[in-house]
């Protein structure tokens, strides 16, 4: 996750318990693991530790065996209640939808901060309200008092013109539409989220509450408007 530094651009988190799988109390985390869950890991550690030292303890291996044992409960119990924590703050990892030509096109053009972002929603989190709870927050999309929006997937498009569209899709049940389609906060996005790229808010599905930050990269084209008819005849 990111925050928002004093300049108005990004930095690295300072607040998060855990990041990455890693321990992270300031900055990035120092190292990651992807492509399963760190908690379920724990969790499997100290159940395997006290179910051996469990059976070590009804079995016939004299008072050496049942030293053993006992330093299996000692470990094994703290190490399951460790794992259980860690599945507690667990955030799952959101699914990127793309295509070969998107994958391609966000290679060469996706911008510092899109692969950073991507890098951080697509791994498992601890610890945090949400995934980019801190950008929600700072973009003044959390109500008081209600749930933060919660990132659901991510999109790689590619435009007319060859550029990356980047959605970022979240599910928000107490923040209503027209905060997140304000012009002031949608130029907000594009200062936040850049440089190099410009920012649409978009309606992905009404009922079920899903709303898109997209980021394009490149720069906005201007419609050019076509000269009026009385201006032509004259």
């Amino acid at each position: 996750m990111f925050a928002e530094g004093e300049d108005g651009g990004w930095e690295a988190p300072k607040s998060a318990m855990i990041g990455g799988a890693g321990v992270n109390n300031a900055g990035e985390p120092p190292f990651e693991i992807r492509g399963f869950s760190l908690g379920n890991l724990v969790i499997f550690a100290g159940l395997a530790i006290t179910v051996l030292s469990f059976s070590e303890y009804l079995g016939d291996s004299g008072g050496e065996g049942l030293n053993v044992s006992g330093l299996g409960f000692v470990y094994g119990i703290p190490v399951f209640l460790a794992g259980a924590a860690l599945k507690y703050a667990e955030i799952n990892p959101v699914p990127c939808y793309s295509t070969p030509q998107a994958d391609s096109v966000f290679e060469s053009k996706a911008t510092e901060i899109i692969r950073k972002v991507k890098q951080d929603v697509t791994r498992h989190r601890y610890g945090d309200e949400a995934h980019l709870d801190t950008t929600v927050k700072k973009l003044g999309l959390v109500v008081p008092g209600k749930a933060y929006p919660q990132l659901k997937e991510l999109r790689q498009e590619v435009t007319e013109d060859g550029e990356l569209a980047f959605s970022m899709v979240w599910q928000s049940l107490d923040t209503p539409y027209k905060m997140w389609a304000d012009q002031k906060r949608v130029n907000k996005y594009s200062t936040f989220f850049g440089p190099g790229v410009y920012a649409d808010c978009v309606k992905v599905d009404a009922d079920q509450r899903l709303v898109a930050i997209r980021l394009t990269t490149g720069e906005r084209k201007v419609a050019v408007e076509e000269p009026a008819a009385a201006e032509v005849e004259a």
